[in-house]
């Protein structure tokens, strides 16, 4: 597996699903849906704090107290200002795969919940990888439903085979 051909997929799905959301009225971004976080809005800030989440644990950075985090579920921002964010995360998370040289290599760290004791959490580098990936992947898919029942669906195939391998006529 490569894991930087993995986040490049990613990375070009989520902009073909920012595509759609772009054409949204902030209330359609906004909407509730009984389906995962509940509204585009809530859906797209997780995936995107947790990509922040996961990159800040591989790279072994000390992760401050929810409450100070610059942006929190509850408080999902507009979507012109997540995907401008999202953008300039994209390239520091490609910087950390690329940097990356033991996915073997274990990580541990502290996870604090609210209302819960602290753990103690041990991963690899590559399950970390793997978690941000298919995480995103997770998320898109409801992502995409809201989509849908807004009347908004992706017409494209986004699929990792239609995005990412080669075609030629034969």
């Amino acid at each position: 597996m490569n894991p930087l051909r993995t986040y490049d997929y990613l990375v070009l799905a989520r902009g073909r699903l920012f595509g759609a959301v772009r054409l949204l009225s902030d209330e359609q971004y906004r909407r509730r849906f009984p389906i995962g976080p509940g509204s585009l809005a809530a859906v797209l800030t997780h995936t995107f704090i947790s990509e922040w989440y996961y990159i800040e644990r591989l790279q072994e950075r000390a992760v401050p107290e929810y409450s100070a985090w610059e942006i929190r579920d509850e408080n999902p921002p507009v979507f012109a200002v997540l995907e401008a964010k999202w953008s300039e995360q994209a390239g520091r998370t490609r910087t950390a795969i690329e940097r990356e040289r033991n996915w073997d290599r274990v990580i541990e760290y502290r996870a604090l919940a609210p209302d819960e004791p602290p753990t103690i959490v041990s991963a690899s580098a590559g399950d970390i990888f793997i978690q941000l990936a298919l995480h995103e992947v997770h998320h898109r898919a409801q992502a995409l439903n809201i989509l849908r029942q807004l009347g908004s669906p992706i017409k494209d195939d986004i699929d990792f085979n239609a995005l990412m391998y080669q075609r030629r006529k034969g």
